[in-house]
């Protein structure tokens, strides 16, 4: 998962925002092969506590539940692209749609039990992500099955 922690950020399908936040993170949730609801929901904790958000010294010292801040979160499966090899990225790593789905809503639904607005795109879709990234502050989360 990538979050980059916005200003204002938007979703956009067939022309039409289908979701908008103020001032939080984009969460640009991929889900691979061996995720599962245990991985999703300490993907949701660390979205929610991470502490990335400035203080009143300008420290980053506050998380998304401090600032009351939101999240959309955008299901983007392209991020298991495997580029080693090729010019053509190969995708056999990230989950099969269905499972994907299934642990993309669960992720959305662990964060809205946190008490933080959560506004999303619609799975699967061609969707045109606005955002203004903040600081620019973009943070990697990544966490092995059994770790």
């Amino acid at each position: 998962m990538v979050l980059q922690r916005v200003s204002e950020a938007s979703v956009k399908v067939d022309g039409e925002i289908v979701g908008q936040i103020n001032h939080g993170f984009v969460a640009l949730v991929g889900i691979g092969h061996g995720d599962d609801e245990k991985i999703v929901e300490w993907m949701a904790d660390k979205t929610v506590q991470l502490r990335v958000f400035e203080d009143n010294a300008g420290k980053m010292n506050r998380s998304l539940a401090d600032v009351s801040g939101g999240v959309l979160a955008i299901s983007q499966f392209t991020l298991y692209g495997d580029c080693r090899k090729g010019r053509r990225p190969a995708f056999t790593a990230a989950a099969a749609p269905e499972v994907a789905k299934q642990l993309y809503e669960h992720y959305v639904s662990a964060i809205g039990k946190h008490g933080i607005e959560v506004q999303t795109g619609i799975f699967a879709a061609d969707m045109k992500v606005s955002l203004i990234n903040d600081g620019p502050v973009t943070m990697l989360l990544d966490r092995e099955a059994d770790a």
